[in-house]
């Protein structure tokens, strides 16, 4: 891993994507990369004229202003020891996140989020959704402060079919970096119910190739998907939920239920997806 992106609107969330980014970059040399989108009101001012002069010294005020607040933010004590590099574009934020990772080969996206209701929260706000959705890189989402993030157990919930493995290196590099144990969970649902020895059977057959050392086989049923994984990420402690995601039906195949009420305000690990 050698970039890392973080989006960065100087909320409370985007810092702690950014503390989580200088981590895992202390850890594996990686630069960040600091991307703030601004995404100006189309009655206030057109971006598409920047370049007028009547339009050009409100570009210059709001460009002073924005790398005035990045020059204060770059300051911040868990950036010391890192190569930071901001950038600010006038985009549309889920569209110019994914031109950014595309053009400085970014290997991560972190993610701040914000909401307290359940998983399905991380994938509703719009901007997160579309990049998590669309983005060919793995995106990590945070949602509240991690003082000491580390990854001693992560889960992988999957289904576990042959399409899986097409990122499943990637969890596998993603995973190595902390040397984390991983929980593969595959979860039964009244409405999508295999036997247990089916289950084992599809799980083994998917990591027979891969020499996995750290790692626990779990088959758990429960009444939805999105329960059972919450369920059992909180039984075993997990720090960190992993999951794939097909692009334009992004998590749909998935979640495909909400969650229920007596779960809304439970508290929500990170999550990281990555693209089949």
């Amino acid at each position: 891993m050698k970039r890392i992106l973080v989006p960065v609107d100087f909320s409370e969330q985007a810092t702690n994507a950014a503390k989580v980014a200088a981590k895992i970059a202390k850890k594996t040399g990686s630069e960040i990369y600091l991307l703030h989108m601004f995404e100006l009101p189309s009655d206030v001012i057109d971006p598409t004229n920047f370049t007028t002069g009547e339009t050009g010294p409100l570009k210059v005020m709001f460009m002073k202003k924005i790398h005035e607040k990045f020059e204060q933010f770059k300051k911040s004590d868990f950036f010391e020891g890192i190569n930071v590099v901001e950038s600010v574009q006038f985009h549309k934020t889920f569209e110019g996140i994914i031109d950014a990772s595309k053009e400085h080969e970014i290997d991560l996206v972190i993610m701040g989020s914000q909401g307290a209701s359940g998983l399905e929260e991380f994938f509703i706000g719009s901007n997160t959704e579309k990049v998590v959705r669309n983005s060919d890189v793995p995106v990590l989402v945070i949602k509240d402060h991690n003082e000491d993030f580390e990854i001693k157990n992560i889960v992988f919930a999957s289904d576990f079919t042959k399409e899986n493995k097409k990122t499943f290196d990637k969890l596998l590099d993603f995973v190595s970096i902390f040397d984390s144990k991983i929980h593969l969970l595959k979860v039964n649902t009244p409405y999508n119910f295999e036997t247990t020895r089916e289950s084992n059977y599809t799980m083994d057959a998917f990591i027979k190739e891969y020499d996995l050392k750290n790692y626990s086989i779990n088959i758990y049923n429960d009444n939805s998907i999105e329960r059972g994984i919450l369920n059992f990420t909180n039984e075993v402690d997990a720090d960190v939920i992993a999951l794939n995601t097909h692009g334009r039906s992004g998590l749909s195949h998935l979640f495909n239920g909400s969650i229920t009420e007596d779960l809304t305000n439970h508290s929500i690990k990170p999550v990281i997806t990555f693209k089949i």
